[in-house]
């Protein structure tokens, strides 16, 4: 067994076991999940279902992060050390949304951090991010362009805002996907395997090491998430998972190839856009409701068949995306 089903399997089993602690933990608290009276009817009775489950992924991938970190500063310190950033910003848009998550259902905020505070944390750990890639690792600001199979080398002054905006737009794509049980969750594990994928094909060992850390905590938290969900990831998760997947790819230089793997997010976000465009010029409305999953479900599909298909989506345009490289 290679090194990274290793780390994997000990990923999964560790997000199992603290899956089972913290769930019941987040019950007796009653951080629940808090429906919105405008969203779908059938949702109403997910009222109460244990939120902000994105600390059990986020407590792995520390506790995994750092033993990986101490395992290869014995012989591999530069794999070691480029763990560390791929870490922090993981952690460091997770703890923005935990914020967020912990005002909303333990301070019983229901505004949680304003769009103006969440936007700024996030803006800074972007920018940070951005600056240590460039400045402190020195990967450069080549960027690979999928299918033509050729790297593009930007100007320091654009692709640092260019960088930001992939974060910023990756984590607000996440974010908006989570909407009914397991779909996030499904969604980014494929997007995470095939970035992971392309690391070993191209031998970029620590990003290996995060990627598998990073599945096999999201498919221990699945087995809790799919419908019905025991426990649902909130913010906390979902912008954790939308900056490792940004993170991961701006490492490897591949953020365009996100255009491909991460499909089905971006079409929530269009969905989005488009719904708010339409209904301000119109009054009316193209989908029965945004983000997209819901107007499928308004249509009549169940929650599992919409995971299904739009991980099946996403599954194809991975494989597409795997062509391209």
């Amino acid at each position: 067994m290679q090194y990274q089903n290793k780390i994997l399997l000990l990923s999964f089993v560790a997000s199992v076991i603290l899956s089972l602690i913290i769930v019941p933990i987040l019950r007796k608290l009653k951080v629940g999940q808090i429906e919105r009276k405008e969203g779908p009817q059938s949702h109403l009775k997910k009222q109460g279902t244990p939120t902000m489950g994105g600390i059990i992924m986020i407590l792995v991938i520390i506790a995994l992060g750092i033993f990986m970190y101490y395992d290869y500063q014995k012989d591999q310190a530069s794999t070691a050390i480029a763990l560390l950033p791929l870490l922090g910003v993981t952690v460091g848009f997770g703890f923005i949304g935990f914020i967020d998550d912990f005002k909303k259902l333990v301070l019983k905020n229901t505004k949680g951090l304003s769009p103006k505070a969440k936007m700024i944390g996030l803006l800074i750990v972007s920018v940070a991010y951005s600056i240590i890639l460039t400045k402190v690792l020195n990967i450069g600001t080549d960027t690979y362009i999928p299918f033509i199979k050729e790297y593009m080398k930007l100007p320091i002054w654009i692709y640092i805002p260019f960088a930001v905006f992939v974060m910023l737009a990756t984590t607000n794509a996440i974010n908006l996907t989570d909407g009914i049980d397991g779909l996030s969750t499904s969604v980014t594990t494929i997007i995470l395997t095939c970035l992971t994928v392309i690391s070993i094909l191209l031998g970029i060992k620590e990003v290996t090491i995060f990627g598998s850390i990073l599945i096999g905590a999201c498919l221990g938290f699945l087995l809790f998430n799919l419908h019905p969900a025991k426990v649902m990831m909130g913010d906390t998760g979902s912008l954790m998972l939308g900056g490792a997947i940004a993170s991961i790819a701006l490492y490897m230089k591949m953020p365009l190839l996100l255009i491909i793997l991460a499909i089905i997010p971006i079409i929530e976000t269009l969905s989005v856009m488009l719904q708010v465009a339409y209904f301000k010029k119109t009054g009316n409305r193209i989908f029965k409701m945004a983000p997209i999953h819901h107007h499928f479900e308004l249509s009549g599909w169940k929650e599992n068949k919409i995971v299904s298909v739009f991980s099946i989506v996403t599954l194809i345009f991975c494989i597409i995306g795997l062509v391209s490289i």
